[in-house]
């Protein structure tokens, strides 16, 4: 029974392969026609993202599929995400190597599924052939024994070479669609993450050395000042006045190592969780900001930190320079993955060009394995996508 169930699944996985087959010739051409389209008044422009999307569907399935056939996990991470209506950010899509990975499937797929049935074909053939002989054959004959082992053997081959023709699909989907986890890629991106966080503690270092020097040691040095006038002060009214001093020039130093400390783990963060944190930083933005939030009650507390600054820079940046009149955070855990989400409906063109705000977010976010997804045509609206993975 095995056996025979190996073999169905084999021929399922050939149908199903004949199939993804046919779909990446059909989005083959419609890519090429894309292409060939964006001169014409940007038609293309509206066609080959979509095609994208679905090449990436299409991809999916493909490594689903070919990894459960191999054992072994195909998975494929990619720096950009599809929205509704199969919206996707042109620009990072095109940048993303695993794009390209799919492309150069699609097109080795769209030439070579039709290999197993141009292999089996002659094999069935012959099978047919010899079983018309078997039934041509008077019964008795010396001839019939022989023709029956024929189709007993060429009936096997076909079962045995189904699953080896399964197996060569599936090796050939995973050696086309490699994902970045192999250890080369894998490697490079840990150290380039790496990078990001040395940067992004120094960077953090300097800002504190920097806040405590000009700010709370300069207000310690005031204070210490006038304490020092105070013993040499003749009248109790000049006195009176270094004592008021030196308590409001203390009040700022307090307040100030206040909001260091609250840059570096913000209380809010540990009272009220990520949920209450990004509502709290939404209730600063000038506009009304409307949160959805859908967390478990905990998470770890490193995965909170990086996406409460990360979205608290997002809204900032809204703020600073979108012009927005409304925004919206939603913010998901789901299969693994923390999702934030900012939306504006500003004047658009955000990029990581701008400026250091998007930049700072997506350093913070690779530090974590996360991901920083930009689409923000001109013109707007403006959505960051924000992923974390938390297993």
């Amino acid at each position: 029974m095995t056996g025979i169930r190996q073999v169905a699944e084999a021929l399922r996985g050939l149908l199903l392969n004949a199939a993804t087959g046919l779909a990446a010739l059909g989005l083959l051409v419609m890519l090429a026609a894309g292409v060939l389209l964006v001169p014409v008044a940007g038609v293309g422009l509206l066609v080959v993202p979509r095609v994208l999307a679905l090449v990436r569907l299409l991809a999916r399935a493909q490594r689903w599929w070919a990894g459960g056939v191999l054992e072994r996990d195909l998975d494929q991470r990619y720096r950009w995400r599809i929205g509704p209506g199969l919206r996707v950010p042109l620009g990072t899509a095109v940048r993303d190597p695993a794009t390209w990975r799919d492309l150069g499937w699609l097109a080795a797929h769209s030439l070579t599924w039709p290999a197993p049935i141009l292999l089996l074909a002659p094999l069935l053939l012959a099978l047919d052939q010899v079983w018309s002989g078997v039934s041509a054959v008077e019964p008795g004959t010396q001839a019939t024994f022989a023709i029956s082992v024929a189709v007993v053997a060429l009936a096997g081959t076909v079962l045995a070479v189904l699953p080896m023709l399964e197996g060569g699909q599936a090796r050939l989907t995973g050696l086309l669609m490699r994902s970045d986890a192999s250890l080369t890629g894998r490697v490079r991106e840990l150290m380039a993450s790496r990078a990001a966080v040395l940067d992004a503690q120094a960077a953090e270092l300097r800002r504190i050395e920097r806040d405590l020097h000009d700010g709370a040691q300069a207000k310690l040095i005031a204070i210490r000042m006038n304490l020092a006038l105070l013993r040499s002060a003749p009248d109790p009214e000049q006195a009176r006045a270094l004592i008021d001093e030196a308590g409001e020039v203390a009040g700022q130093a307090l307040a100030e190592l206040r909001d260091l400390v609250r840059g570096i783990h913000p209380p809010v963060l540990a009272d009220r969780g990520l949920a209450g944190a990004v509502e709290a930083a939404a209730l600063l933005c000038p506009m009304p900001v409307h949160v959805e939030a859908d967390l478990p009650e905990q998470l770890e507390a490193p995965l909170e930190s990086a996406m409460y600054f990360a979205a608290a820079e997002a809204l900032t940046n809204v703020a600073k320079h979108s012009g927005a009149t409304a925004a919206r955070v939603r913010l998901r855990h789901a299969e693994g993955v923390l999702r934030l989400a900012v939306w504006d409906n500003g004047r658009g063109g955000a990029g990581r060009a701008g400026g250091t705000g998007l930049r700072g977010i997506e350093h913070r976010l690779s530090a974590l394995d996360g991901t920083l997804t930009v689409t923000s045509p001109p013109g707007g609206p403006t959505e960051l996508t924000m992923e974390l993975p938390c297993a």
